[in-house]
Order: C-alpha cells, then structure tokens, then sequence
C-alpha cells in the first residue's frame, strides 16, 4: 500500500526546504569568493574537488529555491503550516538573482564554460522573469521598493558574469584581436618613467640598469594586451613578432621570468574572472548602480519599524543574514580587484609612482638559498604562498622509481613538509584500507560466482533466469566503487607518493631562457627552419658521436623521450659529479627528465600533439621492467640497484630490431643509450657527457612547449601553472616557433600554438 504524504507537511518541508537552501546558496558563494584565487597558486586536490562542487552546485541551489519560492507563492497558509510570508519570500529571489551572478573571483571554472555564454544569457532572462512572476504574486506587497532595488542589483551582477563569459569565449577573443590589430596598428605605449611612448621596436634605455617593479607591469600588461592572439591560435602581424623578439632577446632572465609570470597572471584573470568586465566603463557603472542599490534597500528594510510585527523573527535574521553577507561580499570583491596586477596596469599613470612601485616590489619572487641532495647550494623559489601568482613548483615523475616502487629522494626540499609528511601518512593509511577493500571486493565477487555457478547447475530454469541479473549486478558495482575510490586518489596509475613537486630552482630557469636566446641568436643568423624535435639545436645536428643519432633523428618523440628519460637515470645513479658545471647540467636533466615524463603520463590533454602511443609505450615498458626485476629478485629496492641491474645485462644487438612490433618497450634501448653516453664520459669527460644530455632535455622541452595543446595549455594556468607554460610565451616572444611565413610584409601565424 503506497503512503501518501500530507500535504501540509508536504508544505512544510518546503516552506523550511526555501530557508535552507538559500543558506546553502550564500554559504556556496562565500566559498567561492575566498577559494577561488588560490586555485592559480596550487594543483592542490582538495581544492580542486570544493571548488568544483561549489561551482556547480551555485547555480543549482539558486535555481532550486526560486523554483521553490514560486511553487509556494499564491498559496493559502493554514494554521498548522510553518511560519512562512509571501512578501519576505518575494524580497529573497532577488538575493538568488545576485548569487547566479557570482562572485568576482571567478566565473568560468574551466574554458568550455566560457564557450556557454549563451546559455546564462538566456538564464538571466529566465530567472528575471522567475522574480517577476514571484513578486506579482505577492502583491499587493509594501517592500515593492526594496525588492526593485534588489531586483535591478542582481540583474546587473548576472549581466557582468554573462558579458565576462562572452568576453573570454574564443570566438570573441578572435575577432576582438583582428578589431584590434586593425585599428590599433600605431598603438603607443607610455612608461612612467619614460616620458617618451614607445612605438615600434620596444628599447631599453638603460641594458645595464634592471627594470622597475611598474616598468615590468607595464610591459607584461602590453605584451597581454598586443598577443592575445596566442591564446587562440590566431595570426598576428610580424611587426608585432620583431617587436617582442628585439625585446626579450635583450631581457635578464629574472626580468624575463617576472614579466611571463605577470602575463600568464593577466590571461588566468581575462579568461576566469570579472576582470576585464569591472576595469571597462560598463562594469564601473553597473557595479557602482548595483552596490547602491543593494545599499540602499538594506537601509530601508533597516528603517522599517514594522517589520518585527509583520514577519517571523527567523526570517528577519535570514534577511539581515543576506543583506549584510551581500554587501560584505561586494566589498570583498571590491577590496580584492583594487590591489590587484590589472588595476596597477590600468591607472599606474594616475597613482603615486614610488608608492605602486613599493607595493609591487612585495610581490615580486622571492628566492631562498638551499642545499641539494648532494650538497651544493641552489637558490630555489620561495614566494609566499598568498603573494605567488602561480605555485612555483614542477611535478616530477620518475619511471624506474615507480617500477620498483622506490621511496623518492628529492634534490630540493621545498615548503610544505610537515604537509607531505600528514598527506603521506593519510595516504598510506588510505592505500593500506584500500588494498584491504580490494580483497574483501575479490572475495566476494569469487563467493558470488561460486554461488551462480550452483544455481545454474541445481536450481529449475525459470528461477535462473530471475536471478540471472543480480549476478551481473555486485561484481560491477565492487569493481566501479574501487576503481573509483582509488583513481581518485591517484592510487591505481600513478601513486601521489611517486608524483612529487620540487621548487623551480634559478639555475633551471636561467639555463632554459639563455638557451632560448642563444637558439633564437642562431636562428637569425642561419634562418633554419625547424623540421624534427631535434633539428632546432645545431649542435645536436653536427654531433659527431655517430653512436646517438639513432637515438635523436627520425624516432618519434614518444619514444625518444622514454628512452633518454631511462637513460637519463641510469646515467644519474652513478658517482656523483665532480665539478659544479657537471653537477648543474646532470641536475638539471634530471629534473627536465622526470618532468617531461610527468607530462606525458599525468597530462595527456597537455601533450596530446606530440605524445603519439606514449601511454602503449609506457605500459609495455613498465611490464618488462617488472617482470626483470621480478626475474632478479630487486622488487622494493632502491633505484641505484635497479639501475645497476638494468645496466648489466649485455645489449649486442638493437633492441628495435630484436623486437619488431611486438612490444612498445623501450627498457633495454634506453640501457644501450645509456652505455653509450658511458663511453662518451669515458673518452671526453663527465662534463662533455652531461651536456650533451642537458642539450637533448632541451629540445625535447621546447619541442613539447611548441607543439602543446591550446585549450589544455590555458586550462594549466586555473591548476597552478605549469612550467611548459613559461616556456611556450618566451619561446612565442622570441619568434621561435615553426612559421608558415617569414616575409616581413604579410601576418604570419604559428604553427606551434
């Protein structure tokens, strides 16, 4: 017999159900305003997931109770219904209007949102004729005044959220560029310290003096401004090419790094927050009209004596509870977009010099001297966490680390280790009930087939086929709950403990932009083209060492970057360095090396264009690899061992060849590579060895930096940032990529972006 609920109770739990979920509503809105700049500054997992859920639960919870306070509008109140008043409820939608429109902090959790503007456009019209109809059925209604007021405030929030969304949409973006170029050709651009605009061909005044913190906003503010194109992979002028090359090819590299920082910082807020709606003449009006109105309606609900007798006193503190958190958010947001990068950018020509160029100096990076694993001091990143405009860090990857699931030894200690240290014991202890899981889930899955098996063999037909179906039902079920659980984690593919994060070092970012200078130096002297991801580098070209060029020409990048990646630790686990050249060049493969192995495993979408059958490669690789080390008896050992292991065995023949197409791996290619750099450490120095190597990391860096995917590209820069990013914008500025044209008198676009 089927229950049926009573409708009074039926109308109490939504009269409640309203109450709570605009609670909900404004709780998911504070959420958002305060987490939302943190996610450029760290990948962090947990804030990933809040965030997401708040993002999406926003607009459902708003939507839901303005469904509800409709549903009950018009409606007879009877004694025994809760405490409910038509008119307050009608003052509440407008408070929902102002939520959908969001906090400032973000309005676009990823890109495909931004491409989803039509879709709030046609929400705003909807949810505005949603207030409408709940008003006029509250009428006649005495708070007509405060509910326009309010009703006229959310609107006008919606609306900055919609243009914000249309303005950051790749279909705006491209066309706003070509408006631009069009109408702009003979832009000038003042630095307040120069009185003299520069045009054309960007100088510096003084090579020898540093840039000022303002000068080097200005500049990031203008590239951003002059080479949004990028973003979208759009054609831009080669006046605008030679402009950006000349400058940067002159830059120190500390300069060079603050100024990419700066400009990836502009990007992330044009493509994810209000930004550039609030600095443009409309987003000034509409904000000042809707913060006025707000202001307004709070005083008068504030001065009406009556209302203590006309509503219930609970609702009275949820009235007040939405007024003062809405204004209270306004000027957060408010607060938080006046010392912010864009601001400083828009009116540096109007506030004091001294005192903007003061402030800026406190964000600028900061480095903090720190001994390696071997002793030798670096100077590593060390911003703080709320003045970094990105995490500051690199994810490493190390194959034959995870393959004998060895403990990770990192070069640099970075902040945060009393953090690792907590995570890594939740996450053991995660990992160890998750195993118990796994079995108990295999132990009844096995039970469960046994007892199938009985039925079909005893039980009549009839009753079979009934059953039939729950039998297909756990299995699934156990095996989705666990591999849910655990991918979610990261405990299946790719273990957290076996992805760890290490500080950009000064030395890294140093060796990265002067080669890229030297590259861009050979270029304009040579006009090479680029033609393979080795063919960028002339020194690796005319290489004499016959024995690695297998290894670098005509072999899909997939695979060159596994091989030299196993190579690379081989070579790594042997006596340390002896001299500091030999010391930085054998780090920094390391870290390029297990870099770029992260990127292939852990971001596919980043690498989608070059990574090939990268995932096919390292699956084959890593079953070989287990079943030698299971062979050798060396599982659970430390990488040095299994680096031995690995070098002893005798490679008289290609691997390649020995193979064919039965197998992606690359384990015993790389051991081959590997004593062929051996050799080459033996005939002309450890040094020479290292550099070689170093020079190979950087070619396949840059190549991958090329040839990376747009959209996931600016997808990175809301995950914390990643450092192929840098590298892209630096080589895009120094004219470094594969062109379709070079002619100076026709637009040029690069193949790469």
């Amino acid at each position: 017999m089927v229950q049926v609920i009573p409708t009074h109770m039926k109308d109490a739990w939504d009269a409640w159900n309203i109450r709570g979920v605009i609670l909900l509503s404004l709780t998911i809105q504070i959420i958002l305003i305060i987490l939302a700049p943190l996610r450029k500054r760290t990948p962090n997992r947990f804030l990933v997931m809040v965030l997401w859920l708040s993002y999406l639960l926003a607009d459902w919870s708003a939507n839901f109770a303005i469904g509800l306070i409709s549903k009950n509008q018009g409606k007879e109140s009877k004694p025994e219904d809760p405490p409910q008043n038509p008119k307050l409820m009608a003052l509440w939608a407008p408070f929902l209007l102002l939520h959908l429109g969001g906090p400032d902090t973000i309005t676009a959790y990823s890109l495909e949102d931004n491409a989803l503007w039509h879709r709030h456009f046609l929400g705003l019209g909807l949810q505005a004729v949603s207030g409408a109809y709940v008003f006029i059925q509250s009428l006649p209604n005495t708070l007509w005044v405060i509910i326009l007021l309010l009703f006229i405030a959310g609107t006008l929030k919606y609306l900055e959220r919609t243009i914000a969304l249309y303005l950051a949409s790749s279909d705006k973006f491209r066309g706003s560029i070509i408006e631009k170029s069009e109408s702009n050709s003979n832009e000038t651009y003042r630095v307040e310290k120069e009185e003299e605009p520069l045009t054309g061909v960007i100088e510096i005044e003084n090579p020898d003096k540093d840039l000022t913190h303002l000068e080097i906003l200005q500049f990031a503010f203008r590239f951003f401004n002059n080479y949004k194109s990028l973003m979208v992979n759009n054609i831009f002028s080669s006046e605008q090419r030679d402009e950006s090359s000349h400058f940067f090819s002159r830059l120190e590299h500390e300069e060079a790094l603050r100024i990419l920082e700066m400009e990836l910082a502009f990007i992330y807020e044009g493509l994810y927050t209000k930004v550039s709606v609030l600095h443009t003449w409309l987003g000034a009006v509409t904000r000042t009209i809707a913060l006025g109105s707000l202001l307004s309606a709070f005083f008068i609900f504030h001065n009406r004596h009556k209302k203590i007798h006309e509503f219930h006193a609970a609702d009275i503190v949820i009235t007040y509870t939405l007024f003062l958190a809405g204004i209270v958010l306004d000027l957060a947001s408010v607060l938080m977009v006046i010392p912010s990068d864009w601001t400083f950018a828009v009116f540096s020509g109007s506030w004091n010099y001294t005192a903007l160029n003061w402030f800026l100096g406190l964000k600028k990076p900061r480095w903090k001297k720190q001994n390696c694993c071997e002793g030798v001091e670096h100077e590593v990143l060390n911003t703080p966490f709320l003045l970094q405009r990105w995490s500051g860090s690199i994810k490493l990857f190390n194959f034959i680390s995870y393959s004998v699931k060895a403990d990770i030894k990192r070069i640099h200690e970075g902040k945060g280790r009393r953090r690792r240290c907590v995570w890594n014991a939740i996450l053991g202890l995660f990992i160890y009930t998750s195993n118990i899981f796994s079995q108990l889930f295999e132990r009844i899955a096995i039970l469960n087939n046994r007892l199938h098996q009985y039925i079909i063999y005893y039980w009549p037909m009839h009753i079979v086929v009934i059953v039939e179906y729950w039998f297909m039902i756990p299995p699934y079920v156990f095996k989705f709950i666990d591999k849910y659980i655990i991918n979610f984690f990261g405990s299946n593919d790719l273990p957290e403990r076996f992805v760890h994060s290490e500080p950009l070092t000064k030395d890294l970012w140093v060796t990265i932009f002067t080669q890229l200078q030297r590259d861009k130096q050979e270029r304009s002297k040579t006009n090479a083209e680029s033609k393979g991801w080795a063919s960028g580098n002339t020194e690796l070209e005319v290489v004499e060492l016959r024995g690695l060029i297998s290894y670098i020409a005509n072999v899909d990048y997939d695979r060159s970057l596994m091989v030299w990646h196993i190579a690379t630790e081989l070579c790594y686990q042997e006596v340390e360095a002896s001299t500091r050249e030999s010391h930085n060049k054998r780090e920094f493969s390391k870290t390029i090396s297990d870099y770029m192995m992260y990127l292939l495993i852990k971001q596919p979408k980043l690498m989608s264009e070059v990574a090939g059958i990268g995932k096919i490669r390292f699956r084959d690789t890593l079953a070989e690899a287990e079943k030698f080390f299971k062979r050798r008896h060396i599982e659970n050992s430390s990488v040095k061992t299994a680096s031995e292991e690995i070098l002893s065995v005798s490679v008289d023949f290609d691997p390649r060849d020995f193979k064919g197409n039965r197998s992606k791996s690359v384990l015993f290619e790389a051991a081959a590579l590997a004593k062929e750099l051996k050799q080459i450490k033996k005939n002309r120095g450890e040094e020479h060895k290292w550099k070689i190597v170093s020079k190979v990391w950087m070619e396949l860096l840059f190549h991958a930096a090329c040839n990376c995917d747009a959209t996931a590209r600016m997808d990175q820069l809301s995950k914390g940032g990643e450092l192929i990013n840098f590298v892209w914008l630096a080589m895009a500025h120094l004219s470094l990529g594969d062109q379709v044209s070079s002619s100076p008198n026709e637009t040029s676009k690069l193949k790469w972006l």
